[in-house]
């Protein structure tokens, strides 16, 4: 029996919940969020470019497309970021895929750690090897007119020799952190008409 949902956060353009995972020290995290001040599609885009994400996530040590299957659009990226001192920096191995159904207006983004022969393990860094992660995205009105809301349901071990309510309050305070500089990046993008990769024009 999966346990329920506990708020751990409110805040103004979103809610943060959590619930232990049967098995484990580790918790499930969801967050509902909306925003009024951009597209969903300049969201959505932002997320995805990770050359434009180097610029604006200062936590990025390294952030790669290692692989890129072109018929189903999906990528395996290889992350490094920084954690708070006296930590190793963490690195991700993970694929993703992105989908946009523009029947049911919805856009959504699932992440999921894997292993990839061409990234083994670095002994500067500490390999996540448990992270998935499923955004989805509803407009108010169309993918580009401002408004639009979003589900994120994500999960991570970071590896950590913390106690358990360490690790939860890095990975509980690091989203809602990322999602605010996520949502600050999508704005500066369309203020100044930077160029961002367009996923929803190319297709997965």
């Amino acid at each position: 029996q999966e346990q329920p949902w506990e708020l751990i956060m409110d805040k103004k353009h979103f809610r943060l919940w959590r619930r232990p995972i049967q098995g484990s020290h580790l918790y499930q995290y969801r967050v509902f969020g909306s925003y009024t001040d951009v597209t969903p599609r300049q969201f959505f885009n932002v997320q995805l470019d990770t050359e434009y994400r180097k610029k604006w996530d200062s936590l990025v040590i390294k952030l790669d497309v290692i692989e890129r299957d072109v018929a189903t659009g999906s990528e395996v990226i290889h992350w490094v970021t920084h954690f708070p001192y006296p930590m190793y920096s963490r690195d991700y191995v993970y694929v993703r895929r992105y989908n946009v159904d523009k029947e049911n207006n919805l856009m959504v983004l699932v992440s999921r750690a894997v292993e990839h022969p061409s990234v083994p393990e670095d002994p500067e860094y500490v390999r996540v090897r448990t992270y998935e992660s499923q955004m989805v995205i509803r407009p108010h009105k169309t993918f580009d007119e401002n408004g639009f809301d979003y589900l994120l349901t994500y999960s991570d071990n970071p590896q950590t020799v913390f106690p358990r309510y360490c690790v939860s309050w890095m990975v509980s305070s690091g989203m809602p952190d990322f999602l605010e500089k996520l949502h600050s990046a999508a704005l500066k993008a369309k203020k100044m008409e930077l160029e961002v990769r367009d996923y929803l024009a190319k297709g997965p």
